[in-house]
C-alpha cells in the first residue's frame, strides 16, 4: 500500500491525538505548532488514552512551516478562530496533487479553505472526541475519538465515496482510529451541530460541566429544545438543497435528539473545548459553529429564536472576555 506523507497543522487536542496515532502506526507525520513545538522537538509528544499512553520520543516538529516538507494529507486541526493563517501556510505545505482534511467544528469551513487551494482539494472530517490539552506536548484524551470524512462540494450536494477518502479513512483505521466514510458532508456537519450547538454554549453560558447540564432537568430541557431547534434548522437548509439524485434522505430524524442526549448521559464529565476556550480567555468558536449555522437557516427562511438568543449571549461574553485580556495586558 502506498504510504502518504501527512502534516498536522495544531498539535492541540485534537492533532495531538490523531497526529500521534497515526505516527504511532508507522506513518511519516510532520507537526506544525506554536506555543510549544521547541518542547515537543526535544521531548516528542505524550498522549494518556484510556487504552493506555502513547510516548513518541521524537516526532518531527516545526515552528515554521517553510521548514516543513510538502504533505500529501494535510490535516488542520486549528480552531476555527485561527483560519486567518490558512492562507499563508497551506500553500507551503500541501502538494500539488494532495488533499486538505478540516477536522474543525462548525459550518462553512470547507468553503473558506477552497478558496485558498481550490475546491477539488478539500475534505471535511468531524471527531467525536473528548480530550484536552493539559501541558506542552501532552494530550489526555478522554473518551470517543472516531472520524467521520467526506468529500466537499461547492453546491452543498452529496458526493460519492472517493478512493483518496477510502485511502485515508484505511489510515486512519490501520492508526486504531474508527472511520466512518460518508456521502453527505453538509447532512454530517449539521448532525454534530446538533450536540455540538447546545452543549458548547451552554457549558459557557451556564458555567457547567456536561455531567451537570444533563443532571439539572431545567438544562436538560434547555439542551433538548436547542438540539430540535437545530435539527428544524438543518430540515429546512438541507430540503432547501436537496439531494439531486434522489437516492438519499436529508433529513435528521427526531429520534436522533434522544439518541445524542442518552450518548451524553453516558460520557464521562467532560468540560467542552468551548468552555475551555473561554475560562483561558482564548477568542472562542462562535460565528464557525452558532453564527454560521444561524445564518444558514435565517436565509433558507428559519428563524431559531433559541440559537439567535445563545449566539448573542456568546458574542458579548466572548467581547468581554477578551476585552479583560486586552486589559490585563496594559
Amino acid at each position: 500500500m502506498t504510504q502518504h506523507r501527512y502534516a498536522v497543522l495544531g498539535a492541540g487536542a485534537l492533532g495531538g491525538f490523531y497526529g500521534a496515532k497515526l505516527k504511532a502506526a508507522g506513518h511519516e507525520v510532520h507537526f506544525l505548532l506554536r506555543s510549544d513545538w521547541e518542547h515537543v522537538r526535544h521531548h516528542g509528544l505524550f498522549v494518556e488514552t484510556p487504552e493506555g499512553a502513547i510516548h513518541l520520543p521524537q516526532v518531527a516538529a516545526y515552528g515554521d512551516v517553510l521548514e516543513m516538507p510538502p504533505c500529501d494529507r494535510v490535516l488542520v486541526t486549528l480552531k476555527t478562530t485561527s483560519n486567518h493563517y490558512l492562507p499563508s501556510l497551506l500553500p507551503h505545505v500541501l502538494k500539488e496533487d494532495g488533499v486538505v482534511v478540516t477536522l474543525q467544528n462548525g459550518l462553512g469551513i470547507e468553503a473558506e479553505i477552497a478558496d485558498i487551494v481550490g475546491r477539488d482539494r478539500v475534505m471535511g472530517g468531524l471527531c467525536f472526541i473528548c480530550s484536552n490539552k493539559v501541558g506542552p506536548g501532552h494530550v489526555r484524551h478522554l473518551d470517543y475519538g472516531s472520524i467521520t470524512l467526506g468529500e466537499y462540494a461547492a453546491d452543498g450536494q452529496p458526493q460519492p465515496i472517493s478512493e483518496r477518502q477510502q485511502q485515508i479513512g484505511q489510515d486512519f483505521q490501520q492508526a486504531g482510529i474508527e472511520t466512518h466514510l460518508v456521502n453527505d458532508l453538509m447532512l454530517a456537519r449539521w448532525r454534530k451541530l446538533v450536540w455540538n450547538i447546545p452543549f458548547n454554549g451552554l457549558s459557557v453560558v451556564l458555567d457547567a460541566s456536561t455531567e451537570e447540564l444533563m443532571a439539572d432537568p431545567h438544562s436538560r430541557e434547555l439542551a433538548a429544545a436547542l438540539m430540535r431547534e437545530t435539527v428544524e434548522s438543518a430540515t429546512v437548509c438541507l430540503t432547501a438543497n436537496p439531494d439531486t439524485s434522489g437516492k438519499a434522505s436529508r433529513i435528521i430524524s427526531p429520534e436522533f435528539v434522544e439518541e445524542m442526549l442518552a450518548a451524553t448521559e453516558q460520557m464521562k464529565p467532560y468540560r467542552t473545548s468551548m468552555k475551555i476556550d473561554f475560562d483561558e480567555h482564548r477568542n472562542m468558536e462562535v460565528e464557525a459553529i452558532f453564527g454560521n449555522a444561524l445564518r444558514a437557516a435565517q436565509q433558507a427562511g428559519h428563524h431559531p429564536k433559541r440559537i439567535e438568543a445563545l449566539y448573542q449571549q456568546l458574542k458579548f461574553l466572548d467581547t468581554r472576555n477578551q476585552r479583560i485580556c486586552v486589559e490585563l495586558a496594559l
